[in-house]
């Protein structure tokens, strides 16, 4: 027999995503997915905007960017200039790290100068999930 969620696991559910910023509609690009990611995390997502997420190949215009990033995965910076590209204006970019004393944790203050080298600014940070840290970027937005 499959029991279906109560009202408040659903609320709790979709409010992962919520206390991330989303919105309904949002198109969110995942970069970086390996099976250590909160998969509850990317289902609220999922359920708050109505859309799957997509990956690295998709070549439209995004409103977020979830980076899950673990020491070792390579180059920050490049990482997030990549992302950059495919993000619409006042986007933003979620850089998911293990949380501290996990493996794979990055320290926020290398985010914070790979950010900063990439053009970002970093506008908060975030328990985003049971194992992981999320820090909020944005880019300046354009000037008219």
């Amino acid at each position: 027999m499959k029991v279906s969620a109560t009202a408040g696991q659903a609320q709790g559910t979709r409010g992962l995503a919520e206390r991330l910023g989303f919105k309904a509609g949002q198109v969110v690009q995942e970069v970086g997915w390996d099976e250590d990611c909160d998969e509850e995390l990317r289902a609220s997502i999922e359920e708050l905007t109505g859309n799957e997420l997509v990956d690295e190949e998709y070549d439209d215009v995004v409103d977020a960017v979830l980076l899950w990033w673990r020491d070792g995965d390579g180059d920050l910076f490049d990482a997030l200039s990549d992302a950059m590209t495919a993000l619409a204006d006042g986007g933003q970019i979620w850089v998911l790290t293990p949380k501290a004393g996990r493996p794979g944790h990055v320290e926020p203050s290398t985010i914070g100068e790979e950010a900063a080298t990439a053009g970002l600014s970093q506008t908060s940070s975030i328990s985003a999930a049971r194992d992981w840290t999320g820090i909020r970027l944005v880019a300046p937005r354009a000037r008219r």
